[in-house]
């Protein structure tokens, strides 16, 4: 059985832009300034990240029999991603995500799951990182880290959209990756570690990354960039997090090398398009030492 670098578990969209000049508070209606579809879904997005960081992916999703579908699978077969995994099902559209982005790269997203609903617990192909979300569902994430622990992979979760993450699923998650606002949802580090997870990663956007364990907490500085659209900079991250974590970097080099991905997916549009190729990653990374 052939081996991959990374092995992500997750959703594929066809993400539905519009661009304003503000957010709408509940029950307004604002004027879009454009329009745009971009390939995107949690899954894609950091299946995309990880290989232009250098990871050898597969991909293991569902996307529906129609042309989202289509396009999304050949966008990752371009970016050279294994899609063997990737199945087509007939009576579910692809996933949808509706995005508004404000002026100041600032998003609210809706996701409709469509065929991503119908990702079954099966077995996964081996790779030395498996990384899944929660864009799918919850038993076939857990099936998933099951399988990988077995084998001796890293399992590495971003519990987003934030959910109920049930027992089973924690002791399986070597390393959880939620934003700011996620980890206050799933009722603060303290409660994962007690649940099992040795390690916990809170990404904080501009203000920086928080990396915990159970014997410390370290706190790493954002990358400074203008920011565009901050879509897609939260897989950014993860996708490169798993890239370093395969080629055998600590968990702190791992995160260095996937904040300045992350800051770097903020200064373009789109969530697969604004990912960053490995050279450019590298470039920003070095103009700043990793804190210690």
């Amino acid at each position: 059985m052939r081996e991959f670098d990374v092995v992500v578990v997750g959703s594929l969209n066809l993400d539905l832009v519009a661009r304003t000049t503000r957010l709408p508070a509940p029950g307004e209606t604002v004027i879009g300034r454009s329009y745009a579809e971009f390939p995107g879904g949690k899954g894609l997005n950091q299946a995309v990240a990880a290989a232009r960081a250098g990871a050898g992916v597969a991909l293991v999703g569902a996307v529906g029999s129609d042309h989202a579908g289509d396009l999304l699978r050949d966008v990752a077969g371009d970016e050279g991603i294994d899609v063997s995994h990737l199945v087509t099902v007939a009576d579910e559209p692809t996933g949808r995500a509706i995005i508004s982005v404000d002026e100041d790269g600032e998003n609210s997203i809706i996701v409709v799951p469509g065929a991503n609903a119908c990702v079954a617990p099966a077995d996964i192909p081996a790779g030395h990182v498996v990384i899944a979300q929660l864009e799918i569902p919850v038993g076939t994430v857990t099936a998933a880290f099951r399988t990988a622990r077995r084998r001796g992979a890293i399992t590495v979760l971003n519990p987003a959209p934030a959910d109920e993450l049930t027992s089973e699923l924690l002791s399986a998650c070597d390393i959880v990756v939620p934003n700011e606002h996620e980890i206050e949802l799933l009722g603060g580090t303290d409660r994962l570690l007690g649940h099992g997870v040795s390690q916990i990663v809170v990404t904080r956007g501009g203000a920086g990354v928080d990396v915990i364990t159970r014997a410390s907490s370290l706190h790493l500085d954002a990358f400074p960039v203008e920011p565009v659209d901050t879509t897609g900079a939260g897989d950014a991250f993860c996708g490169a997090l798993a890239s370093r974590l395969a080629e055998g970097d600590t968990l702190l080099a791992a995160v260095h090398f996937a904040a300045a991905a992350g800051a770097l997916a903020t200064t373009k549009e789109g969530a697969v398009p604004s990912q960053a190729h490995r050279a450019d990653i590298e470039a920003l990374a070095v103009t700043r030492p990793i804190a210690r």
